[in-house]
């Protein structure tokens, strides 16, 4: 494994790790009631059912991890560098993360009460999702230019 593939691997593990993070939060408030954590409502902006939205959190952290996996050993599909494919994870990604920056301005501006931190926690998560694209678009676009 090069030293490149090396601290990509780390970067997406971190960024995993935080989402893993707030998937394990949002399952102690939801099946387990703690009270040490923000309530339900702070997790969850209920665009999807949770018995749909925890699988497909799950799904996420599959696949991340794989990715994630594959970059930690050096080889696997996603890390043969693919310009193409870099390109539209930078766009998509980039598309993502504003779209997440746009609604927490949209949520401040329409729930000033909730500044600074009110209903983030999705948004946050988000966008932890979105950096995660953006990393493997930009391993993709490096390691074509070198």
């Amino acid at each position: 494994m090069s030293h490149r593939t090396r601290r990509y691997a780390t970067v997406l593990w971190i960024l995993l790790a935080l989402f893993c993070l707030r998937v394990v939060g949002q399952m102690l408030v939801a099946f387990l009631h703690v009270g040490f954590l923000p309530p339900m409502e702070e997790w969850y902006s209920g665009l999807m059912a949770y018995r749909w939205l925890l699988p497909s959190q799950f799904l996420i952290i599959f696949l991340y991890a794989k990715i994630s996996i594959d970059f930690r050993r050096g080889r696997g599909f996603l890390v043969v560098p693919r310009r193409g494919l870099g390109t539209g994870l930078l766009i998509f990604g980039s598309l993502y993360f504003l779209a997440m920056i746009a609604r927490y301005v949209i949520r401040m501006t329409l729930l000033p009460e909730e500044r600074w931190f009110g209903g983030t926690i999705p948004i946050f998560f988000h966008l932890v999702l979105a950096s995660f694209l953006l990393v493997l678009g930009w391993y993709h676009q490096s390691v074509q230019d070198q």
